[in-house]
């Protein structure tokens, strides 16, 4: 009885102080029609070019251009604030989304950005940050030097379908809770690969044709984790693990917590760190 009468007081409370008070709460702001915006961007001529695309929400869809304009594509999308910006300087160039600044809540339901683009055969240094997104990226057949992608809760596959024709110093890869799968990761041709995750689902799949010996360190908490080496390369995984599942097929050795795959040619090194979940090592 004691606790319904304290119950009743912090109620009346409640009630009496919200008469004081004026509450308004956010009004959900409705997108306009679909508006387009072209994305091209002619060939810098330099050496390297370094290309950043900076993206929040939304859909980001990149492919290999047949034409020499650095980029080619579009944008669509249904808030005025999303219209992106290109700013050039020489070898810099930066394609971002618009100066976002809602008045009031998007209606999530019916947000919608996307970018369409397809990226030249110049040597480039490729950037992409990103929040909460989806992505498809193929990769395959671009002169890619460097690739760094930072995203937050993301479901992305990207791909190397056909070999990279420039030496890739490094690939960093940075996500959040998040699905992620890269396929075809020895056409990359990437000296060191950094890859660091959260609580996900992450893919790491090193099939195509590796060119030299490459090194590869993977940073993640709780998450699943499978990582595809083909049959018939050389492949050391050294694992440190807090209290993760080791799953390794047919085919490796394992002693301590290194597993190993007897082949021929380059050296694939790799180095995880997993905090907890599973860890499957399949061909």
């Amino acid at each position: 009885m004691k606790s319904k009468k304290i119950t009743l007081s912090l109620t009346l409370a409640l009630t009496t102080l919200a008469c004081g008070f004026n509450v308004q709460l956010p009004k959900i702001q409705e997108p306009g029609p679909d508006a387009t915006t072209a994305l091209v961007v002619p060939a810098t001529g330099a050496e390297e070019t370094h290309l950043k695309l900076s993206f929040g929400a939304g859909e980001l869809n990149l492919v290999p251009g047949t034409g020499k304009n650095l980029v080619d594509g579009s944008a669509t999308y249904n808030y005025p604030d999303l219209k992106p910006t290109i700013s050039a300087n020489a070898g810099e160039v930066e394609i971002s989304v618009g100066d976002v600044t809602f008045n009031s809540i998007p209606n999530l339901n019916k947000f919608k950005n996307q970018w369409d683009l397809a990226l030249g055969p110049d040597p480039m240094a490729l950037t992409i940050t990103a929040g909460a997104y989806r992505a498809a990226y193929e990769l395959g057949g671009l002169a890619l030097t460097s690739l760094s992608v930072q995203d937050g809760a993301a479901d992305v596959n990207l791909s190397f379908s056909a070999l990279n024709p420039s030496e890739m110093s490094t690939f960093t890869y940075d996500t959040g809770a998040s699905s992620i799968k890269l396929t075809g990761l020895a056409n990359a041709n990437f000296s060191t690969l950094n890859f660091k995750g959260g609580a996900g689902n992450y893919t790491l799949d090193f099939s195509g044709a590796l060119q030299r010996d490459a090194s590869v360190k993977i940073e993640t908490g709780l998450s699943d984790i499978i990582l595809v080496i083909p049959e018939g390369v050389n492949a050391v995984v050294d694992v440190d693990s807090g209290a993760s599942d080791v799953n390794a097929t047919t085919g490796w050795q394992k002693s301590g917590e290194t597993y190993t795959q007897t082949g021929t040619g380059p050296t694939l090194t790799i180095h995880v760190e997993i905090g907890a979940g599973n860890l499957i090592l399949t061909r």
